[in-house]
């Protein structure tokens, strides 16, 4: 091998060299980019729920007058208060409550305390609970809350792998029978899914479980609950299909009809044509020339599904009387806890960031048209 060879395999390796790195690095950009714009968007998020949760400081003056009562009927008890003189029972009295307040962070100024507050959540120190306690006697808002996400994921976890593979699979045969009697059905149901998911499932309680007592009316299994797994998982199948059949009934119309219509608008595409002209099975055109191209605005799609979702969960687990995420915040709102609402708040700022965040990236899986950070067919 000549030297001149050998001079030119280093400057031939160069320009992939700096093409890996241009690459690496415009993700990087891209990626620091959006999670502090995903990250600003939590903490103004968060903030404003506090300001909200603690209504300008309202809260304070209600959280105040319940420690005044709260001191008064303990001193009122005991005998050694009522030997004191007035003068006595006042400087008494007030230390009490000074130092109640100082152990719920009522001796600063509410202001202060915001920022503390919002601190502590971001990194979720969530403190103890006013009012609220865990089934364990727990007033941490940590094991409050990481007690009630497990029901709240297998509820809607499992509904959203149930809509999404059953409308991905309904759409298909529907762009296949374009015009057929269940298309039509499928086009009049669209509509219906403007109610929400809690609507539907007042009715379904209405007839299955008051009028037939085919299926219990809410709650996550029987009570007592079983104690053999087995009978215990049956348990929770049986007090599942209320709520997935509500959910179903207010997503599977308008999905199904979505990605209905996506499938037909690419299969009227040229490239379709000429790949059926060459004799490919309809199987492999439909699977590579018109699902493949769809999956971004499907994912997209199916993203906001769930997202609506997480929002209505407050709502439709009380409807049900599901022990999960979103009943507990409406107990949390009833009760006035400002750290449980907060807590809430915060983790569904980051499940919706997580969300969004991941979406930009799934769009490079499943279209090698989008360039993630940069240059033609950017991302975001």
């Amino acid at each position: 091998m000549s030297e001149t060879t050998l001079a030119a395999e280093p400057k031939a390796a160069l320009p992939k060299q700096r093409a890996g790195g241009s690459t690496l690095a415009r993700v990087a950009r891209y990626a620091t980019f959006r999670l502090l714009s995903l990250a600003v968007t939590v903490v103004v998020g968060v903030y404003l729920t506090i300001l909200i949760a603690n209504m300008g400081g309202w809260v304070d003056k209600i959280q105040r007058g319940e420690i005044r009562e709260s001191v008064d009927m303990s001193l009122a008890l005991s005998p050694q208060f009522k030997n004191l003189s007035e003068e006595q029972r006042a400087k008494l009295r007030d230390e009490q409550i000074a130092i109640m307040e100082r152990r719920f962070g009522l001796d600063k100024p509410f202001m202060v305390r915001s920022l503390i507050y919002l601190k502590n959540a971001l990194t979720l120190d969530l403190g103890r609970a006013l009012h609220m306690t865990s089934d364990s006697g727990s007033t941490l808002v940590r094991n409050i809350l990481l007690e009630r996400m497990p029901a709240t994921l297998i509820l809607f976890g499992t509904s959203s792998l149930v809509i999404f593979f059953v409308c991905l699979g309904i759409a298909l045969a529907l762009s296949r029978r374009y015009g057929s009697l269940w298309d039509k059905v499928f086009v009049l149901l669209a509509p219906t899914s403007a109610a929400p998911g809690w609507f539907y499932g007042i009715f379904l309680i209405l007839v299955f479980a008051a009028l037939l007592h085919w299926l219990p009316f809410g709650h996550m299994v029987d009570a007592p609950p079983p104690e053999n797994d087995i009978l215990y998982g049956l348990s929770m199948l049986k007090h599942m299909i209320l709520p997935l059949v509500a959910i179903t009934m207010t997503s599977l119309p308008i999905q199904t009809y979505s990605w209905r219509t996506f499938f037909l608008i690419y299969s009227s595409e040229d490239y379709v044509e000429m790949a059926k002209a060459k004799g490919l099975k309809d199987r492999d055109v439909e699977r590579r020339y018109i699902l493949r191209p769809t999956l971004p605005t499907i994912i997209t799609d199916f993203a906001l599904t769930i997202i609506a979702m997480w929002t209505g969960a407050p709502i439709f687990e009380t409807v049900f009387q599901w022990p999960g995420f979103g009943r507990a915040l409406i107990q949390a709102i009833n009760a006035f806890d400002t750290p449980v609402i907060v807590g809430e708040t915060v983790i569904y700022a980051y499940l919706l960031a997580i969300t969004i965040f991941l979406l930009d990236f799934a769009y490079a899986l499943v279209d090698p048209r989008v360039k993630v950070g940069g240059g033609q067919g950017r991302a975001g």
